[in-house]
């Protein structure tokens, strides 16, 4: 079974204005306009996130679990584009669940003050509740495609 939280229309109408400006670079570090083709309408679908870096790597973690966005990026095989003052290729690379806890615990500290309450987890807890939640949080590595 998938789990996804879709998010409100004041949500959704607030991710659209930080998409803009996250595009442009004018957001804090790290959030970036992730655009990746849609897997029904084939049309190009943007959506606001937030990479944190672990082990020297840039990884994209899912909050709100199977959403449209994680969807979407496995029917394109991970192609996708990010934007941040300009458009960079991008494959993006799914971490196998028993590999997500250290990173959904660096992104829950970085993102905690906007994404706390989907995880369900303080930001300090020990790494086992991490570890409890994987499956429901996709993970995805950033590899630059030059």
């Amino acid at each position: 079974m998938t789990s996804y939280r879709r998010p409100t229309k004041v949500t959704q109408a607030f991710n659209r204005v930080v998409g803009w400006l996250a595009s442009r670079g004018l957001t804090p570090s790290g959030t970036i306009t992730l655009e990746v083709k849609g897997r029904r309408s084939g049309m190009i679908r943007s959506n606001v996130v937030t990479w944190v870096e672990q082990d020297e790597e840039r990884y994209l973690v899912s909050p709100r679990g199977e959403s449209e966005w994680v969807r979407n990026v496995r029917a394109a095989g991970g192609e996708a584009v990010i934007r941040r003052r300009g458009g960079q290729k991008v494959r993006l690379e799914e971490v196998p669940a028993e590999e997500r806890a250290p990173i959904i615990k660096a992104y829950l500290a970085k993102t905690a003050m906007a994404t706390r309450q989907h995880f369900g987890v303080d930001p300090k807890a020990e790494i086992e509740e991490f570890e409890a939640i994987t499956a429901r949080h996709p993970v995805f590595r950033i590899v630059m495609i030059d």
